[in-house]
């Protein structure tokens, strides 16, 4: 295992600090799971209008932000336990912590399928696996993934308070003509920097990046934060900046994680890793398993990958971590805030529970 830090230059008001990001350094507190299911919650489903219970079955996959001095975490949940993986109704939940550890649910979901005009996009798969950001006048941005059973789409939102928000639909609708509306879309990390001690959205040569995706990384531009054009190569098709690797923890996906965030060393990409289920799988690691590692690219030019993790530096080790819906073990991280002087590293495990990881 490389002992990489990055260095994070923050400027505040009164003075310049230098944030260190050991990523070798995360650890689990006792307390995990710190969010699990829970069939007390109720709200009236605005399609089927009757009552559901839409955290019954498992909560996971969480994204995060500060606000107000206290963590925030948008989770996604799902309702029915007796339905298949992959055939739920997820909606997102939202939690607030004033240490970043025991959270307080919200007793409603903030975002779900509804009856806008994307719910073509939203159901019945439900709103899913959210990344959220916020710009430097506090608008705040989510990624997440629209599932209608048919074809998952990267999706965005747009919210002054985090509990209500304006969909803007599918992120890729407008880009080439439409060409990439109907692709199997998922996974978007917006590129964040670090300043007046907040974590804000960036801009590198005067556009918004976001790297996404899960069978290899692909990185988007935009000017408005919900149009998003992804790169192509020479003969028109996605362009891979990142792809996957035999033998390594990450030989059979690439899925981006928690927004990306620009340090000292480059752009720091920290992404969830699946093993192959072949011989191409990393023999160290169960085969399937999700891990997570990291990437490193060029702040000038962020689809100039510098630096890549051989080996995971989060893994399943807790038993609750290597059952629920996904038995071969899973962390897959979404969400990571600078708070209190730690990292906090939010991630979902089995699909079934939500995680914390912290670096002091």
């Amino acid at each position: 295992m490389v002992n990489l830090l990055f260095v994070l230059i923050i400027a505040s008001c009164s003075e310049t600090k230098q944030i260190d990001i050991d990523v070798n350094r995360f650890s689990k507190p006792v307390e995990n799971p710190i969010i699990k299911a829970d069939s007390a919650y109720t709200f009236i489903d605005p399609i089927k209008k009757e009552v559901v219970r839409w955290q019954k079955a498992d909560v996971f996959n969480p994204a995060a932000i500060v606000r107000d001095n206290k963590v925030y975490l948008l989770y996604r949940c799902e309702d029915n336990a007796a339905a298949a993986l992959g055939g739920r109704t997820s909606r997102l939940g939202l939690a607030e912590s004033d240490d970043g550890i025991r959270f307080r649910k919200f007793p409603e979901p903030v975002l779900y399928p509804d009856s806008s005009a994307f719910i073509q996009y939203d159901y019945p798969g439900g709103c899913e696996d959210p990344r959220l950001v916020q710009t430097e006048d506090g608008l705040y941005v989510v990624v997440y993934t629209s599932w209608n059973y048919k074809t998952p789409r990267l999706s965005v939102a747009f919210s002054k308070d985090l509990f209500h928000w304006e969909k803007k639909g599918p992120a890729f609708s407008k880009a080439y003509n439409g060409k990439l509306l109907n692709i199997a879309s998922k996974s978007g990390s917006i590129i964040t920097k670090m300043l007046n001690g907040k974590q804000v959205v960036a801009k590198i040569n005067g556009k918004y990046w976001m790297y996404w995706g899960e069978h290899f990384v692909n990185l988007a531009w935009s000017e408005n934060l919900y149009d998003w054009y992804p790169l192509l190569d020479e003969n028109g098709n996605l362009k891979s900046v990142a792809g996957t690797r035999p033998k390594k923890f990450d030989s059979s996906l690439t899925e981006c994680g928690p927004p990306a965030i620009i340090t000292k060393k480059g752009i720091l990409l920290i992404f969830n890793g699946r093993n192959a289920t072949n011989e191409e799988a990393d023999p160290l690691l169960p085969k399937g398993m999700y891990s997570v590692g990291w990437m490193i690219f060029d702040k000038n030019d962020p689809g100039r990958l510098l630096e890549r993790s051989d080996t995971c530096f989060l893994k399943p080790t807790l038993p609750h971590e290597i059952t629920g819906q996904y038995s071969a073990g899973t962390t897959f991280a979404e969400g990571m805030v600078y708070f209190k002087r730690k990292w906090f590293l939010y991630y979902g495990t089995a699909d079934s529970f939500v995680g914390l990881a912290i670096s002091e």
